[in-house]
């Protein structure tokens, strides 16, 4: 008796759905490189970069909040659902030029920083360092320390 899956015949579904899962295989695992790598070369253009202390004031702040939610069976008479979230923090800096950049930086950092604050804000590429506020004089109502506003 002759085997009717055997030479390409027989169900499709036997040849489509494995060419599928390799194709989303192949898809996840780039995507995943892809992020690395340009984590990487990220990482290796602030390296390289100078470190950078200039005069700015604070012109913004905001907050990236993502959230992630899921749901678990058990046994057909219960679920369990759990979530989670993720915040980000950035805030942008005005330079003297007029030109902005935004960083991104700690919880800390970003209770710590008001809008309109002015100081010397310190970066490497895209890496945030730090920011010294400029001190005021609180019996004269004066700026102890030169910036620009």
């Amino acid at each position: 008796m002759v085997d009717p899956y055997a030479m390409g015949g027989g169900d499709p579904m036997f040849q489509i759905v494995p060419i599928f899962i390799g194709i989303i295989f192949v898809i996840v695992i780039g995507s995943i490189l892809i992020s690395v790598f340009k984590g990487i070369g990220e990482w290796q253009k602030n390296e390289q970069s100078p470190r950078l202390s200039v005069p700015a004031v604070v012109t913004s702040k905001r907050i990236d909040v993502s959230k992630r939610s899921n749901m678990h069976h058990h046994n057909d008479t219960h679920q369990h659902h759990s979530s989670s979230t993720h915040t980000k923090y950035f805030v942008t800096f005005e330079f003297q030029s007029g030109d902005r950049s935004e960083f991104h930086v700690s919880g800390k950092e970003y209770g710590l920083l008001s809008e309109d604050d002015n100081g010397v804000l310190s970066f490497q590429g895209t890496r945030y360092l730090g920011f010294e506020r400029n001190k005021w004089n609180i019996s004269r109502g004066e700026e102890y320390q030169g910036g620009y506003k």
